[in-house]
């Protein structure tokens, strides 16, 4: 009775917070939104036994990405409102995309309620979690039968961090920057002048 209470109040929580994530106005706002669906996401991760998922959730995303997100809007003064001026533009391509989503998640919700044990006919043998702990059962997993798409995901965000990097830099012609190369090639003639002063006069 008590798991229950605590399951519907955590999801109540995780999906009036998701829908504020896309209704706030304010962008700082959307990132705490965001920053409480974590929270309350990891709850539910915590009743369904999977305490790693739920740990990971808050070490991770809430005190890593949300977090920089909350920085990176609060410190880029970003212009949101000339962001919005393409949005009919793209709105199109978001339907469709949201409709393709749409599909795949009643084909999957669909399959579940029609062949229930397909899923678990094609899923990996998990470990004896009686023997084991989650987390141990976890990294068995991942690190022999998915290691190879736990690898790609890791190179995908090296991409993606590197995209990141690349898209943000801005050389601003004011700033004073050292050009290392040109320091290690210069000369005596080019890095030192010889002035020739009048005895009494100084510079």
């Amino acid at each position: 009775m008590i798991q229950a209470l605590f399951f519907y109040l955590f999801a109540a929580i995780a999906i009036a917070s998701a829908v504020m994530v896309i209704s706030s106005r304010n962008p700082v706002h959307s990132v705490l939104f965001l920053i409480l669906t974590f929270v309350s996401a990891s709850g539910l991760f915590m009743l369904v036994g999977a305490e790693f998922l739920a740990l990971l959730l808050i070490v991770v995303y809430v005190g890593a990405v949300a977090v920089l997100f909350l920085f990176v809007v609060m410190m880029l003064d970003v212009n949101f409102a000339a962001l919005r001026q393409g949005f009919m533009q793209y709105l199109p391509i978001g339907v469709l995309v949201g409709i393709i989503f749409l599909a795949e998640l009643l084909a999957v919700a669909g399959a579940w309620v029609m062949a229930p044990t397909a899923i678990s006919s094609v899923s990996a043998p998990s470990p004896d979690l009686a023997t084991t702990s989650n987390t141990m059962a976890l990294g068995q997993l991942i690190y022999t039968r998915y290691v190879f798409f736990f690898e790609a995901a890791g190179m995908v965000l090296l991409v993606a961090m590197i995209g990141a990097i690349v898209l943000t830099l801005r050389h601003r012609t004011y700033v004073k920057r050292q050009n290392i190369s040109v320091q290690v090639a210069r000369t005596r003639s080019t890095a030192i002048e010889v002035k020739h002063v009048e005895s009494g006069k100084g510079l």
